[in-house]
């Protein structure tokens, strides 16, 4: 009998799971779409699955700026808050149904982007982070003075959506799950998306313009354009998950709209890994569960998920997904 050289069946092993990532990398929507429908039963309860889904979608749509073009912003805390805010006083001041008011967040954030990106496109590297940044905290004091719309410091309370209203359905918001799979419906549309936007030769000129600027101006790139379009899209995607935030705390924070939002979205990309498809579910997850378990032993979890962040940063630079997909393919 011949024994199984190990080193054989480590190789067999790393070529069957290179082949599982390449089989993901091809159907990469079925595979994300596939593990966040399973997802809330692996977790310990369904409101933080909720918030994971939420702020996965707010990492993906920052991911295309950040990770594909490579150009970093401070500011997408606006379109996220703006979002969040356009469906809110639409439901609460003007009584709007839950849907259309879904997709008023999303072009109020889309025209937010289109205004700040056109004004922050004229600068490169950190003037660019900068430049967001103030733009950004202008909308914040802006929708805060609005005390009378936005209620001020206090936030705007009373987003109750509770019952879908929906043609031969009963269903409620009131019951965790129900509410998860609502979110999952319009995650799942905006991750079809966003694969075919990356697919397209669009996504193609995103990373030619992270590669090489110059040399993408040079073969005809409209760079000015590309870059708006781009910070457009990313904040009708962030405007999205500002809009689904809204209904699911039923209120909208004034934080919503404050530069740590914009942070979150940073920690998160990098995290999971910038410029990779699953990488901000991944960072999302990983940053809300370990603040999660954390504040249940000591109210400065900040402090412990700062130095875990540090970690990674040092010792995983591509992230958590990025570093994962780099280990399978060798």
């Amino acid at each position: 009998m011949t024994l199984a050289n190990p080193q054989e069946e480590l190789k067999g092993s790393g070529r069957r799971l290179a082949g599982v990532v390449a089989l993901m990398a091809r159907h990469r929507v079925l595979a994300v779409l596939g593990f966040l429908l399973v997802f809330p039963f692996l977790l310990p309860y369904e409101a933080l699955a909720v918030n994971i889904l939420i702020y996965g979608l707010f990492a993906l749509g920052f991911n295309l700026v950040f990770g594909y073009m490579g150009v970093l912003s401070f500011g997408h805390a606006a379109f996220f808050g703006l979002g969040s805010y356009a469906t809110g006083i639409v439901i609460v001041h003007y009584g709007m149904h839950w849907f259309p008011a879904i997709l008023v967040g999303a072009v109020a954030a889309g025209l937010g982007a289109a205004v700040i990106g056109a004004l922050a496109i004229r600068t490169r590297g950190i003037y660019f982070a900068m430049v967001t940044l103030a733009l950004s905290q202008c909308v914040y004091y802006l929708v805060y003075q609005l005390e009378d719309l936005s209620g001020g410091e206090n936030g705007l309370r009373g987003v109750d959506v509770y019952d879908l209203g929906l043609p031969g359905l009963e269903l409620t918001l009131l019951d965790p799950l129900t509410k998860y799979y609502f979110v999952f419906v319009f995650v799942a549309l905006a991750v079809w998306l966003f694969s075919r936007i990356l697919a397209s030769p669009f996504g193609a000129v995103l990373e030619a313009l992270r590669e090489n600027e110059d040399r993408a101006r040079a073969c005809g790139t409209n760079v000015a354009l590309s870059k708006w379009l781009a910070f457009v899209i990313s904040g009708l995607f962030c405007g999205l998950a500002g809009s689904l935030n809204a209904i699911h705390l039923t209120i909208v924070p004034i934080e919503s709209l404050h530069y740590h939002t914009s942070g979150l979205a940073v920690m998160m990309s990098l995290l999971g890994g910038m410029g990779t498809f699953f990488g901000p579910f991944v960072g999302a997850l990983t940053f809300l569960v370990l603040e999660d378990v954390i504040t249940l032993v000591t109210v400065h979890w900040q402090l412990f998920v700062g130095a875990l962040f540090v970690f990674f940063i040092l010792f995983l630079p591509r992230g958590i997904w990025g570093s994962f997909l780099r280990w399978a393919s060798r």
